[in-house]
């Protein structure tokens, strides 16, 4: 597991643990996304402070994350962004659709502020 799930009152902390995010781990993460908005739980802030690279998989998994927040009327934030996921993110455009904050600390004050 190349991850950790901290549960808070109003939403879910994800912080990867391994520098890359990828075909190999990005399944895992995809499931423990849907664990957890299958228990209830519809706001999820990904944190890839430790991560430095992304693949396609990675990706497909963060906008997994986004889409079932999304189906439930929930928020996903990612945070942490290291400047080759970044740049990334930024290429594949899906900055435009995704909640993206700079530090953990914005995205649980986005949380706590907007979230049910």
């Amino acid at each position: 597991m190349d991850y950790k799930v901290d549960n808070k009152e109003k939403y879910v902390v994800v912080t990867t643990t391994g520098d890359k995010l990828n075909t190999t781990n990005a399944p895992d993460l995809k499931s423990e996304f849907v664990v957890i908005t299958n228990k209830g739980m519809k706001n999820i802030i990904l944190d890839l402070g430790s991560c430095q690279y992304c693949d396609s998989s990675g990706l497909s998994a963060i906008l997994v994350a986004n889409r079932l927040c999304e189906q439930i009327e929930g928020r996903f934030v990612i945070t942490g962004l290291q400047p080759e996921v970044e740049s990334l993110i930024k290429i594949s455009l899906l900055d435009t659709i995704l909640n993206i904050k700079d530090t953990l600390d914005e995205a649980e004050a986005f949380m706590e502020n907007g979230a049910d």
